[in-house]
């Protein structure tokens, strides 16, 4: 009986290390599949970004002098001051030029009295005219008077508006909305017409200007969306579009002035002078295979590969293929080498693959 017992337990042992050598050698074998993410190779229109450092510029922006000369006498605004088209900037004394307006309007009021005078008697000798009671030579020399006393209204009116125009500017307005970037004068100083007194800067209307080297000109298209970010919050993308191309370049550079206008909703703390970055992708004009940045992988002795998924007598293998990497665009990048369309390149878990390991590929999605 002891001995049956002995028997039966030895013939459940064997069953059980039998059972566990195999659960190790599965256990091995899922081991040695090592899970990667792929995506497929895509052939795509090759783009070239430019990357472009800039400013931030206003449409507007004046050296603002007087018209007439004269003494400093009010200062409305500073530096730094916002102001809306119209707004007063500075006064000068302009007492004289009150007097020369008033005396030009006496002068036109005299005119006018003067006029309607010798209209009064001309209309006296034409109604005694037919009655013979006055000479006909007479009348024609009241027609005179009266055209004489006309062109002198005119001229007394003529001069009274140019004194009030004078008067006029004696105060220096807000050609149009901004803030005021310096102020070049101060109370009790004399200025001269042509002499800058404020710059002003207007904040409507901001674009973003850069330098683009002559061998990029060509694919820069009007109306080109692009996107740009402030040296304040790079962090921040913003969407712009291309506005215009100056045909000139800077014959010391080389260079030709790009213009972007924001499109959409403008950030807040834009203002003129802020450094700015600016993407832009140009349409080479041909197609390639493409894969994404990930799948690429640079070794310190210049070589660039990416693995390849192929099938194997046990299951899908790893296999490294070398290329040539060429331009980047939206986080692909266009390769040359013995790719072909449609297959499967590892983006996930390729640093540390070998030639024909087992891998458990999980395809992932197109942008990865």
């Amino acid at each position: 009986m002891t001995t049956v017992i002995r028997r039966l337990c030895r013939g459940v042992l064997a069953a059980g290390l039998t059972g566990l050598a195999t659960a190790l050698v599965w256990v091995a074998g899922a081991a040695a599949q090592v899970p990667v993410g792929v995506v497929t190779v895509a052939e795509e229109r090759v783009l070239q970004e430019l990357r472009l450092t800039g400013s931030v510029t206003a449409e507007r922006s004046a050296r603002l002098s007087l018209a007439t000369a004269g003494l400093v006498q009010t200062l409305a605004v500073d530096a730094g001051s916002r102001v809306a088209a119209g707004d007063t900037l500075l006064g000068l004394d302009d007492e004289l030029a009150r007097l020369d307006r008033q005396a030009s309007q006496a002068a036109a009021r005299e005119a006018r009295l003067q006029l309607e005078d010798a209209r009064r008697r001309l209309e006296e000798g034409r109604s005694l005219l037919p009655q013979r009671g006055i000479a006909e030579t007479a009348v024609r020399d009241l027609e005179a008077e009266v055209a004489q006393a006309e062109a002198a209204l005119a001229r007394a009116e003529a001069e009274a508006e140019r004194r009030r125009a004078v008067l006029a500017r004696h105060q220096l307005r807000a050609p149009f909305a901004g803030i005021v970037a310096a102020r070049h004068t101060d109370l009790g100083e004399w200025v001269t017409p042509g002499t800058p007194v404020f710059e002003l800067v207007g904040l409507e209307n901001l674009r973003l200007e850069f330098a683009v080297a002559e061998d990029v000109v060509a694919g820069i298209q009007s109306g080109a969306e692009t996107t740009y970010r402030l040296g304040k919050a790079p962090e921040r993308v913003w969407a712009g579009r291309v506005d215009s191309l100056v045909p000139v370049a800077d014959p010391g550079a080389r260079t030709f002035l790009l213009r972007i206008l924001p499109e959409g909703e403008r950030p807040p703390f834009m203002l003129p002078g802020m450094s700015v970055g600016a993407e832009l992708q140009l349409d080479t004009g041909r197609r390639a295979l493409t894969v994404p940045r990930d799948a690429l992988l640079r070794y310190p002795d210049g070589r660039v590969v990416v693995w390849t998924v192929e099938a194997g007598e046990s299951g899908p293998v790893a296999r490294e293929t070398p290329v040539q990497p060429g331009l980047t665009f939206d986080g692909r990048v266009e390769v040359r080498g013995d790719l072909e369309l449609g297959e499967r390149v590892v983006v996930r878990g390729n640093e540390a693959l070998s030639v024909g390991q087992r891998v458990a590929p999980v395809e992932q999605p197109a942008g990865s």
